[in-house]
């Protein structure tokens, strides 16, 4: 659509020219996100303030010019691609720890702070923020609550949503307000927080995040368990779970992606095996080597042929080098990654591992799965090449048949990585007409003139 000069120079008067970018390169630089796709906006604004922020929202509301708030750029269904041109927000000036609290064990932050910094930083004063995304090192705060993102460690300590206590949001309308509290309870009034969290910047701009903290854990304990089969892992994560042993993660690698990293790394996996899982728990020093024996006594009653437990941080290390490796594996195989990221209940992993199977024979393709078993998300790897239109069509039509085999077990089609672009077609699959009809309301009460981030999930 493309923006007239008179507004550039305007919004050059709110955060300095310096902060403003027309120029080609800048502006391909912030149209794609992980799945490599690419929309390219008119313009690139690097706001440094809320009030800031509040005065172009009023700008782009009046003149009604697209609004996309982007973090790191680290998300897999599109959410920050500008598909109608239009002035993306990036907020990495936006990135001070505000103040940490000790006593309320809370932290104040801006949306632009490296989630990985946050931990380390808070961890400094034996505090311990738990939610871990695999893209951890680089995402940001910000895009975590626009998404409610997970990691493997939200088997026992849940996701974003569960540490965000309170926030500040610009609306599209270029207002300034505040939702949740800065206490442990409260429930006055609708919670607009929640409302916020994995809204995926359709409802506003998020300034401040005021997160809950916990203490950190004393110990943690490390093990590699090898199956010879996927329903021998599926009934042991069972099995743990009612033990009442809850870990810190319980990752999940299948055959093809144990083959997969054996291939690129030659550290030893055995490739026959039917599943490999990687369980840490946390806790007190005696508290830990007790449950992570239960676990090993546990996983050997369902044919675990192996269990290493890691004595050391370099064992440990290597451990996890295993599933960090199956993402940079995997592009060996093809060079296009559709990547799904659905749920099932955890007590299902065996008959959706079926379902793949089946849709991969049946479609002709190749897919590869790993994820958090302990929460039942498994992250679906359809491997193809774009440049393969036949191949890649088959791919395509298969992901319906993967979310339909998952709504079938009472799963949902995203776990962690939101909707965006990538899952907005099928979001009816899911939601009925009525919930859907109402949420579109909620995003037109909010953002009348749909200003903020078009296009996403509906």
């Amino acid at each position: 659509m493309g923006i007239g000069k008179e507004i550039i120079r305007k919004i050059e008067s709110i955060v300095g020219s310096d902060f403003v970018s027309e120029n080609e390169e800048d502006r391909i630089c912030y149209s794609f996100d992980a799945t490599g796709e690419k929309s390219i906006p008119d313009l690139v604004v690097k706001p440094a303030t809320t009030e800031e922020i509040s005065k172009i929202l009023i700008l782009a509301n009046k003149h009604s010019i697209p609004i996309i708030p982007r973090g790191a750029g680290s998300g897999f269904v599109g959410g920050s691609r500008p598909i109608y041109g239009g002035i993306v927000l990036a907020l990495k000036r936006m990135a001070t720890i505000i103040f940490i609290d000790r006593d309320n064990m809370t932290v104040d932050v801006e949306p632009g702070v490296i989630t990985e910094k946050l931990q380390r930083e808070v961890e400094k004063l034996g505090l311990f923020y738990p939610p871990d995304p695999a893209s951890l090192k680089f995402s940001t705060i910000g895009g975590n609550v626009a998404i409610n993102s997970g990691g493997p460690r939200a088997v026992k300590y849940g996701v974003t949503r569960d540490y965000v206590l309170s926030l500040e949001v610009v609306l599209p309308t270029g207002e300034i307000t505040h939702t949740g509290v800065r206490t442990a309870k409260g429930v006055v009034g609708y919670d607009l927080t929640r409302l916020i969290i994995g809204s995926e910047g359709t409802l506003g701009v998020i300034t401040k995040i005021l997160l809950k903290l916990l203490p950190k854990p004393e110990a943690v304990r490390t093990a590699s368990v090898i199956f010879p089969e996927v329903d021998d892992a599926s009934r042991a994560v069972a099995e743990i779970i009612r033990s009442k042993i809850v870990p810190v993660t319980l990752e999940f690698m299948d055959r093809s992606a144990i083959q997969c990293v054996e291939e690129y790394l030659h550290i030893g996996l055995p490739v026959k095996a039917g599943a490999l899982l990687i369980i840490e728990v946390d806790g007190n020093n005696d508290v830990v080597d007790k449950e992570m024996r239960q676990i090993e006594k546990l996983c050997k009653g369902f044919n675990a042929s192996e269990a290493l437990i890691a004595s050391n941080e370099e064992e440990r290390e290597k451990i996890w080098s295993a599933r960090r490796a199956v993402s940079p594996a995997l592009k060996r195989l093809k060079p296009t990654k559709i990547n799904e990221d659905i749920v099932v209940p955890r007590n299902k992993i065996p008959h959706i591992i079926k379902s793949l199977r089946k849709i991969a024979h049946d479609f002709q393709i190749t897919i590869i799965s790993f994820g958090h078993a302990g929460d039942g998300n498994l992250h679906v790897n359809i491997m193809t090449d774009k440049e393969d239109k036949r191949e890649y069509g088959r791919a395509k039509k298969a992901v319906k048949e993967i979310f339909k085999a998952t709504l079938d077990l009472d799963g949902t089609l995203s776990g962690e990585h939101g909707v965006g672009l990538a899952k907005k077609s099928y979001i009816g699959m899911e939601i009925e007409p009525a919930a859907l009809q109402k949420m579109k309301q909620i995003k037109n009460i909010f953002d009348p003139n749909n200003i903020m981030n078009p296009g996403k999930i509906f």
